[in-house]
């Protein structure tokens, strides 16, 4: 059985869902997702721990595309952050973001360039407590793990992972080294997101019957553009995987309101993609002007829409919805329907109410007012100022730096990043077997019924402050003079 059940997952999961042309059963389905929650028990729970504080977390970045630039920026403005190491395959990039350190004060970092392998060598260095990752999917679980396995503190951007296998190696590692490994949910940080986790946690919507969130941005363009991602390595992966492949985003603030991995957990998921409309449709006709595309024309790429939903063992249900080339506004729905009332993000503008009719204008921002958390009372409007998804971004890296430094537990657990990561292989699987369920593996193995549900509470008020900076483009674009 054993043998059985490693082949399973090494074909069907671990190798990227149906890659091999295997077609799965349902009972198969079930030993691959509880397999190793069945024959093993945690090694010690990441939920709520608090690792030893760091005056100065001396931190390592890898990755300085689009995303990561501005994850040097705001970083390079919080108090008690030491940028020590800069690593990207591509030498001028790292260039871009020494001489961006200088023009700030500050010192110049180490670099890692030139090579594919160069991040190894980072992680390798022991004067660094956290990894910062911000690469191509594919490679957050291997960095991730390299990091913690080399006694560093891991952060990645979405999805933290893409398989099942993987999923499991972020916890078993987490656990064994007692490093934090954060995925960087910036949404769980969004100002509307954290006033409904706030009136969530005061019960105002009562209990939390069903909720819903999604990823749905129009990225068609950017996806097939030649200078947007390194590569076009997220164009393929919309052509060799078929399901949510981005389900974080939508997924994580309401899985911290419905205390998922804290006192709930998921129990079983369906999903069901359309077909694409728009994705080959592209290729074939950007193919026809430029043999650049040619690569990607004649084939198949996932459907537009994919529609997940998620039973909880509370009997609670989760919509998530993934569709990156339709025309239609931005959306991620953030929906939270309680047995009290309702919250929805989009369309916006967002809407609360309390029963048949939304609230007015003037009750609304009493509510905003009222149930601001204490992180958007302390830091709020200063990350509005240096931007980053309106804020969003910045609330996340100082939260993260503030919870290392005081020594607290992370919002977001290796726990997290797993579950909410599954769901895209778990997706693919529904999706090729005519959306049969699939059960979802608990990887807190049972720790969820007595785990802390989050609650954002700041050391001493927030200890954490943020350094001037000179008076360049830079600074005066982001507010801080």
């Amino acid at each position: 059985m054993t043998n059985r059940r490693d082949f399973l997952r090494t074909t069907l999961i671990g190798a990227g869902v149906l890659t091999s042309g295997f077609v799965p059963t349902a009972a198969n389905a079930t030993i691959i997702s509880s397999d190793k929650a069945q024959t093993n028990s945690q090694k010690f729970n990441m939920s709520s721990y608090a690792a030893p504080a760091i005056n100065k977390v001396r931190v390592g970045i890898i990755g300085l595309g689009m995303r990561g630039r501005a994850a040097v920026e705001r970083l390079s403005l919080i108090e008690g952050v030491e940028i020590i190491a800069l690593c990207d395959q591509y030498d001028d990039r790292v260039e871009k973001m020494q001489k961006f350190l200088s023009e700030q004060g500050l010192p110049r970092a180490k670099s890692y360039s030139g090579s594919k392998e160069a991040w190894k060598k980072m992680c390798e260095n022991p004067n660094i407590d956290l990894i910062y990752i911000v690469t191509p999917w594919d490679l957050h679980t291997p960095m991730a793990v390299y990091a913690m396995e080399n006694g560093k503190h891991a952060a990645t951007e979405v999805p933290a992972a893409t398989t099942l296998d993987e999923c499991w190696q972020l916890v078993e590692t987490s656990e064994k080294t007692k490093k934090h490994c954060m995925m960087l949910e910036n949404c769980c940080y969004d100002f509307f997101e954290l006033l409904t986790l706030n009136m969530t946690r005061q019960g105002l919507f009562g209990e939390l019957v069903h909720a819903e969130g999604a990823y749905i941005h129009p990225l068609l363009e950017l996806n097939f553009r030649k200078t947007g991602y390194a590569e076009m390595w997220r164009l393929k992966e919309n052509q060799k995987r078929n399901g949510n492949l981005y389900p974080t985003h939508g997924l994580g603030p309401v899985c911290q309101a419905m205390n998922i991995n804290r006192g709930d957990q998921m129990d079983y998921l369906v999903s069901m993609s359309s077909n694409d409309f728009q994705m080959e449709e592209k290729a074939i006709e950007l193919a026809e002007k430029d043999s650049f595309y040619r690569e990607f024309a004649g084939k198949k790429f996932r459907g537009n829409m994919n529609t997940t939903t998620i039973r909880t063992k509370m009997g609670r249900t989760i919509m998530i919805q993934h569709d990156v080339t339709s025309t239609r506004p931005y959306s991620r729905i953030h929906l939270l329907s309680g047995t009290k009332g309702i919250a929805r993000k989009w369309p916006s503008p967002e809407r609360i109410a309390f029963g048949h009719e939304w609230i007015e204008k003037d009750e609304m921002e009493k509510l905003e007012q009222e149930y601001a958390p204490e992180i958007v009372k302390k830091i709020g409007e200063l990350a509005k100022q240096v931007g980053g998804h309106g804020g969003m971004d910045f609330i996340m890296d100082w939260r993260l730096i503030d919870c290392l430094r005081n020594g607290l537990p992370l919002d977001q657990d290796v726990y997290d990043a797993a579950l909410w990561s599954v769901i895209s292989p778990l997706s693919e699987w529904s999706v090729a077997n005519r959306s049969d369920s699939i059960d979802v593996p608990d990887f807190t193995r049972g720790a969820w019924k007595t785990n802390t549900p989050v609650t954002l509470t700041l050391a001493g008020g927030g200890t954490t402050g943020v350094r001037r900076v000179k008076k360049d483009a830079t600074s005066k674009q982001m507010g801080i003079q």
